[in-house]
């Protein structure tokens, strides 16, 4: 945007035009006001402002009637039911995790498919009857108290848990005996963000922890100057010593490692979403209690793998977009004396862990994984033998063995879990999963590459059952995220399983912005390049539909948080292209989201708006602001939960408000709001039953109308 015009003239990014409204819907009533704000001389209204405080009587009784809406529409669709019914069968089956040890314990998760949520279980050896240690649906008739973390003490004695209550980010750690299956007295309250790092005597942890916020403000309040603790088992929160802050940076956070030999105390000191960080240490054998300064700056990524002495391991991705290993000796830390490891290779090094003898690598080859093992002395590689295409997630390992455990998965074959031994190379399958009436061999998934705007080749999985009629007229559900590092990777999931069994095609890009080709492939489509990733959904579904795989009238688009605001704006760019919209607990206002709870946090990956330069770029795609009034847009169902204390929902109700106001045809614009749940994580088994079946259930409805 050109800054052409005078601080006087009053700039309104909210589009009018002379179409009249020919039939609307009678939308909730939705307050406006005058609000306006100076971003560097452009005034720019926020008419729904009020919407932003999340207690008042006025936003409550909006909620209400939103919800009343659109469950009115919702429970009138068969496809709805339909889901439901798919999807009861479905999650009606166990599921399990990889186990993971401490010592001589072996600990998972387990859900016979019938829970709200899943148990932790242990036992002596893998293959034993499993002992029953946290049971999280005691904690809640309704099953929206969640376990968030765990963290098994050295010795194997002692359970440090956090409790999630209705989704919130906010954490409650408690400390369970093992063996008496009781509860201690301890508890630790105002806590996010955080891990459990046991110290090496088991005499308690370090955690991360945040100021009590203000009362009426615990879902909104910015997240800063984050304080780094250690716990003493039996003490109360009180008497927690701090180990470290720094309020002269606020932006700053801890992630803490202690090493394998009890030495060390590793400080990995982030900002915001960068991938970048500092790492700090401290000699724990000594009485001395400040922090060395090993790596100051912010010249890439280290990730703390183990010690041998004073010499440390890390990955790192500086000087090398796709990562490696490289060791630095803290007696002599200078960067000439920094010794490579493991080299930088053509695909993205996504994860290491150190065996007993081996350094474990994991690679991204184009979406797929592949893994190295190497050997400590020589460094000489060995290719984990595995012929099965897809992802390998979820590695469990010790560094007292060669012997592994891990998941694996793609979008049309269940998870399975293995233990894999390093020295000899077998392969052992101790668990997959079952699913009612389903064989993997009558579905396809198939690897297509497409060309964006600007020609670079875009990955992206297709799938679907294969004796499907495919034509113009299948209906296509196109899922993205598109940022954050993050790498969208095949798994199987019910609700994509129940969209392929209702007739429908699944197809998720690869989007620049996430970390599927390293460094390099994120930053592509961040800051002054998020464009990129708009055009590259968009590319998407043009190619899809010149292929005849759908067309826009059949073509659903979903995204959640930073693929909510995928969805959002590439619903208002491209209007034409798309039959049904789903964003759910979406960044909508780009030009607000720093001023609640961690959002000024993802200023890393979008840019800020208090910047003139970032201003200019995210008012240009802020769905919000680019709602254009008298527009037809498709039939969009956003969704959030009240207490979303991550991407807080006032940007889904903006939004929605905005877009219901300048609607200009008969297609719903509908808001599912949830209550007693978060961003997503900890959601009970019958509320992501029924909130799937609603969603979907809404676009195949609409979907099988055009």
């Amino acid at each position: 945007m050109s800054k052409y015009y005078p601080l006087l003239i009053y700039i309104s990014l909210f589009i009018y035009s002379s179409a009249s409204l020919t039939e609307s819907l009678d939308y909730p009533f939705s307050k406006k006001s005058d609000v306006v704000d100076n971003y560097h001389g452009y005034l720019i209204e926020d008419p729904y402002r009020d919407l932003e405080n999340l207690d008042s009587v006025e936003t409550k009784t909006w909620i209400k009637n939103q919800n009343i809406l659109s469950q009115s529409f919702l429970e009138r669709f068969k496809e709805q039911q339909e889901f439901k019914e798919i999807l009861e069968n479905i999650f009606n089956k166990e599921t399990q995790s990889a186990p993971f040890r401490e010592k001589t314990k072996f600990f998972s998760y387990y859900n016979d498919g019938s829970w709200e949520q899943s148990k932790l279980f242990y036992s002596e050896d893998v293959n034993s009857i499993k002992t029953l240690l946290l049971d999280p649906n005691d904690l809640s008739e309704d099953g929206t108290i969640s376990i968030s973390s765990i963290s098994i003490s050295p010795n194997a004695e002692l359970l440090a848990y956090s409790i999630s209550d209705g989704g919130s980010d906010w954490r409650t750690w408690k400390i369970k005996n093992i063996e008496t299956k009781k509860d201690l007295s301890d508890t630790i309250n105002w806590s996010k963000f955080s891990g459990a790092e046991w110290a090496k005597d088991n005499s308690g942890f370090y955690y991360s922890g945040y100021s009590e916020p203000k009362a009426g403000d615990e879902y909104e309040e910015l997240n800063q100057n984050q304080k780094l603790f250690f716990h003493t088992i039996g003490q109360a929160q009180t008497q927690d010593k701090l180990i470290y802050e720094r309020p002269d940076k606020p932006e700053w956070g801890w992630g803490t490692t202690v090493s394998e030999d009890g030495s060390y105390l590793i400080l990995s000191v982030s900002q915001g979403t960068d991938e970048r960080n500092r790492i700090f240490y401290q000699d724990l054998r000594n009485n001395n209690e400040s922090f060395v300064e090993l790596i100051p700056e912010l010249i890439g990524q280290f990730i703390f793998l183990g010690n041998i002495g004073s010499e440390f391991l890390f990955f790192t991705d500086f000087e090398a977009p796709n990562g490696k290993i490289i060791s630095i000796d803290i007696n002599n830390p200078d960067q000439v004396n920094w010794k490579l490891m493991v080299a930088e290779t053509e695909n993205a090094l996504t994860r290491v862990e150190l065996l007993e003898n081996f350094i474990l690598c994991q690679y991204l080859n184009d979406v797929s994984t592949e893994i190295f093992l190497y050997n400590k002395q020589t460094l000489a590689k060995k290719k984990l033998s595995f012929d099965k295409k897809g992802v390998i997630s979820s590695i469990s390992s010790n560094h007292d063995s060669d012997v592994f455990y891990f998941t694996f998965t793609n979008y049309i074959k269940p998870n399975e879990i293995y233990e894999y031994n390093g020295r000899n190379g077998s392969t052992r399958l101790l668990w997959k999963k079952e699913v009612p009436d389903y064989n993997s061999e009558d579905f396809i998934t198939r690897q297509i590459f497409y060309p964006s705007k600007d020609g670079t080749l875009i990955p992206m999985y297709v799938s679907h059952q294969k004796d499907l009629k495919i034509n113009q007229n299948t209906p296509l559900l196109l899922y993205g995220y598109g940022g954050f590092d993050i790498s969208i990777l095949p798994s199987f999931r019910e609700r994509y399983l129940a969209w392929m069994k209702m007739g429908g095609i699944l197809a998720v890009p690869n989007l620049r912005g996430g970390g599927e080709y390293g460094e390099e492939w994120h930053r592509q489509g961040m800051l002054d390049n998020k464009q990129n990733v708009f055009d590259d959904f968009i590319a998407a579904a043009e190619y899809l539909h010149n292929q005849k795989l759908s067309r826009p009238g059949r073509t659903a688009i979903e995204g959640r948080s930073n693929g909510g605001l995928l969805v959002g704006a590439t619903m208002l760019q491209r209007p034409d292209l798309f039959g049904v919209a789903l964003p759910g607990v979406g960044v909508m206002d780009m030009l607000r989201f720093n001023k609640f709870t961690i959002g000024w946090a993802w200023e890393s990956d979008y840019g800020s708006p208090e910047d003139e330069e970032g201003f200019e770029t995210l008012v240009k795609y802020s769905p919000y602001h680019n709602i254009k009034k008298g527009e037809c847009y498709p039939p969009t169902l956003v969704t959030t939960s009240e207490l979303d204390d991550r991407v807080v929902p006032s940007h889904s109700y903006k939004f929605t408000a905005r877009l219901q106001e300048a609607q200009s045809c008969i297609n719903p614009i509908l808001i599912r709001i949830e209550t007693r749940a978060g961003h997503g994580a900890g959601t009970p088994r019958n509320k992501t039953i029924n909130y799937i079946s609603d969603v979907y259930g809404f676009a195949l409805h609409y979907l099988l109308q055009n």
